[in-house]
């Protein structure tokens, strides 16, 4: 089963994503855009793994202080293009606890830096310049309040990935 954990977004969030994505689009930016109910944020990437049950007990064994966290600008490794979030201390210190959590019960998770961004178009064919920036930085503050993660499943579907809370 392939598994991530993740921060699930509220309706407000993805609005002003999907606003994002429209804007790129009038700009004719193309690609493989994610979809509300795929948008996230990933806080570990476990990938393959045979005991869900096990690595859900290491998630809900953690406790999340509610937090806030805020869009801020728009970024791209490569051809996928991604919102980038405002700093935050409280996210970073629960993706670290997290990952800490994880290694210590012998859980393998990506070990890459965590880089917090919620992916909006794979394989785009534009480039970052041709959308003006005002434009893109006109839904940065929407803000949104985490209070829990979640395990996620991650399944291909027939038109694309599947992610299901588990």
């Amino acid at each position: 089963m392939r598994l991530f954990i993740a921060i699930n977004l509220n309706e407000e969030m993805k609005d002003a994503l999907l606003d994002i994505q429209d804007t790129m689009r009038t700009y004719g930016v193309r690609g493989k855009e994610t979809t509300p109910e795929n948008m996230h944020l990933t806080l570990a990437f476990i990938g393959e793994y045979d005991d869900p049950d096990y690595v859900k007990d290491v998630v809900e064994s953690m406790e999340v202080r509610p937090f806030q966290i805020s869009l801020k600008g728009i970024g791209a490794f490569g051809n996928l293009w991604w919102a980038g979030l405002e700093k935050s201390p409280p996210l970073d210190a629960v993706a670290r606890r997290l990952r800490r959590a994880l290694a210590e019960a012998g859980i393998p998770f990506d070990k890459k830096r965590f880089s917090p961004h919620i992916t909006l178009i794979r394989r785009a064919d534009g480039k970052l310049g041709d959308v003006p920036a005002e434009e893109l930085a006109a839904h940065n503050g929407v803000t949104m309040t985490v209070d829990h993660i979640s395990l996620m499943r991650s399944d291909r579907g027939k038109y694309g990935m599947i992610y299901t809370e588990l």
